[in-house]
């Protein structure tokens, strides 16, 4: 493979091809990234209960800080009321449109392209994949949205990393976003309100101006904590480029200079099919795992415990959980089972760059259980 590599890199015509190849795909990504801003969100939680509202630091057991309760603004608030009166029209960002259209195209292709991959091409788009998700789930979910648990330097900056080639908007923007949908859920002030309908919570909302109130509650959100990370401002600073850099050009260029892979796979498959695949299986804990499964935690609220969203959301479809206990950093009673992150955050605390994992006590969860359960056999 090599040695192919190297002859081919010796005759100036196929050079030049690759070349012009290569300026075109920059071109395609760069304008890809310029036009549009992909915000992405993730759970959402109706919280009801007392123990969710007043902040309890709780006790130490087994290198968990035992929590019942949230420290940032990430609490379902039930004095919202909607407005009376006709809704706002609905106005379509033709630009997302199209480029969303253009981007799945690609995803497609890359697909087709995948039985002339390498075998290190595939190794390779399963890694950046996973480094994706965790950059979403780990960072920008779990760590930056509600803070379930801390991280030293060199973890938030390979977090912050690892969000840029995820491209889901820089981690500020992301939190924000996530606590209002998650102080507001399933109501007009939600930016992927389920109640709209699937394609409007798996992608729709992308398409579309934000409604007012989702908007104007962002607004009055308190995010100095935010403000205060320095490794999350300097990411917002730089994010265009972080995202050209990491989103499109690192997962196409290693796997056509390193072992020569066509720049035709190396683009369509770990660049756009892999980004196109984490922006769904993302989008899915805002849909599917908001409509389909049980509700063994808290049968008032729509989001669902959905195993096969847990799989390919690298932990993120245990959902009623989620909701019902923002604050866990695990998402899920269950440990490692269909949780990849929760095993990434625990492997990071025994290497000592993670410590005070929140965690709601056993006798926490059986008694909000037997309160607001459904009754049903628990997923996972």
């Amino acid at each position: 493979m090599r040695t192919a590599f190297l002859c081919v890199r010796c005759v100036p015509l196929r050079e030049l091809n690759r070349a012009t190849s290569l300026s075109f795909s920059l071109s395609l990504s760069l304008s890809f990234f310029c036009c549009c801003t992909l915000p992405l969100q993730r759970p959402f939680s109706k919280m009801t209960e007392t123990e969710t509202r007043n902040h309890h630091a709780g006790k130490r057991l087994n290198g968990h800080l035992m929590a019942e309760s949230s420290t940032v603004e990430d609490v379902f608030d039930d004095t919202y009321k909607e407005k009376d009166g006709p809704k706002p029209p609905m106005r379509l960002v033709w630009r997302n449109i199209i480029l969303m259209a253009l981007l799945h195209v690609g995803a497609v292709y890359g697909l087709v392209l995948l039985p002339s991959a390498s075998a290190l091409t595939l190794a390779w788009t399963a890694m950046y994949y996973i480094i994706s998700a965790l950059g979403v789930t780990a960072g920008a979910h779990r760590l930056w949205s509600h803070r379930s648990y801390k991280a030293s330097l060199p973890l938030r900056v390979f977090l912050a990393i690892a969000n840029s080639t995820a491209f889901q908007n820089d981690i500020y923007e992301w939190a924000r976003d996530h606590r209002v949908h998650h102080k507001f859920s399933e109501t007009d002030a939600d930016p992927h309100n389920a109640t709209r309908g699937f394609f409007f919570s798996h992608i729709g909302w992308l398409l579309v101006r934000k409604h007012p109130d989702v908007i104007e509650k962002g607004q009055k959100l308190e995010l100095s904590d935010l403000k205060a990370d320095k490794v999350v401002m300097f990411q917002r600073r730089h994010y265009k480029l972080s995202v050209v850099v990491l989103c499109f050009m690192v997962p196409t260029l290693v796997p056509w200079y390193f072992w020569g892979e066509s720049f035709a796979v190396a683009y369509f498959i770990p660049g756009l099919m892999r980004y196109a695949l984490v922006l769904n299986a993302t989008w899915l804990v805002n849909s599917a795992a908001h409509m389909w499964g049980n509700r063994p935690y808290d049968k008032t609220i729509n989001p669902r415990e959905n195993p096969l969203v847990a799989l390919s959301a690298a932990g993120e479809g245990f959902h009623n959980y989620h909701h019902t206990f923002p604050f866990d950093y695990a998402t899920s009673e269950f440990g490692w089972k269909l949780n990849v992150t929760t095993a990434f955050i625990d492997l990071m605390c025994f290497l000592g760059l993670a410590q005070d994992r929140k965690k709601v006590s056993k006798e926490t969860i059986i008694a909000r259980v037997q309160r607001t359960g459904d009754g049903s056999v628990r997923s996972g």
